[in-house]
């Protein structure tokens, strides 16, 4: 995670506009245009300042959270000094902790603060989902989502709909995981990773035309993106066109080598018969 600071604007420097001409050929005195100093930098908030220290030393940033909510005596700190802790034990794999304290943190906001709760809900959900409970990651997502939409947040909820089928897919609802994937990609027409899943889950239910259409999307959106590789390998040699699959999973190689994903394409690739070229060899 990236942390945004707010630049301090710089006053602009005006001239008025002229006096008119004294009749006589006078020249007058030049006054010297005032001019506004720039504002001293915005000096980062205890909240950005705690998260920071998070990212780069989680056991420290859990400390200064801790201290931070001990002394807290408002909704709002208590609200960030968890989201910090939370985002500290992100750091080291406490998944399970972290989980509980981003969706900690969206209790403590108000019922009004919908964008945020949405967006601390999902960071909840998300961390369950890597903890591996889909239950309390879809409860989590669930409620993100009313409240993403209840805030007119599109975008956000384009990507909660994205975490909502990945655990629905997991929890074995497939129809509405594919609900929340065409939602998803209404919301989110550009992210490639809703097209990505939407031909993996089309595929895994035998729907192999709207794989195929969906997996090009994803290509055209991210071409070098090595799972959707693998997918379009897949889905090509199910529909019984193997060299469209062998070029997909030569390019996954190629872009990525040595990664996990390329030794999959090479797995796929040996299990394919030899090119036509060859088989007479």
């Amino acid at each position: 995670m990236s942390l945004t600071l707010l630049l301090p604007l710089l006053a602009q420097v005006g001239i008025g506009a002229a006096l008119p001409q004294n009749p006589l050929p006078i020249p007058k005195r030049k006054e010297t245009p005032a001019v506004t100093q720039p504002a001293p930098p915005a000096q980062p908030s205890l909240l950005q300042q705690c998260l920071q220290l998070a990212m780069e030393r989680p056991s420290d940033g859990i400390e200064v959270a801790d201290a931070w909510l001990a002394k807290a005596k408002t909704q709002t700190d208590r609200a960030g000094a968890k989201q910090c802790k939370a985002l500290a034990f992100t750091r080291i794999e406490g998944w399970n902790e972290a989980a509980t304290l981003f969706l900690g943190a969206r209790d403590e906001l108000p019922a009004a603060d919908r964008a945020e709760r949405a967006r601390l809900g999902s960071l909840g959900g998300n961390a369950w989902i890597v903890a591996g409970d889909m239950g309390q990651a879809l409860t989590a997502l669930d409620a993100a989502h009313a409240d993403a939409a209840a805030a007119g947040d599109g975008k956000l909820d384009g990507l909660i709909q994205i975490d909502r089928a990945r655990a629905l897919v997991a929890l074995a609802r497939p129809d509405e995981a594919a609900a929340a994937l065409t939602e998803a990609r209404r919301l989110v027409p550009d992210n490639a990773q809703a097209w990505l899943l939407s031909a993996t889950l089309s595929r895994r239910t035998g729907k192999l035309a709207e794989a195929q259409v969906e997996i090009e999307r994803a290509a055209d959106l991210f071409p070098i993106d090595p799972e959707i590789g693998l997918e379009a390998g897949v889905i090509a040699v199910l529909s019984g066109r193997d060299e469209a699959a062998r070029k997909s999973w030569l390019s996954v190689i190629k872009a990525a080598p040595g990664s996990a994903a390329a030794k999959t394409a090479q797995g796929y690739l040996d299990q394919l018969d030899p090119p036509a070229a060859q088989s007479g060899r």
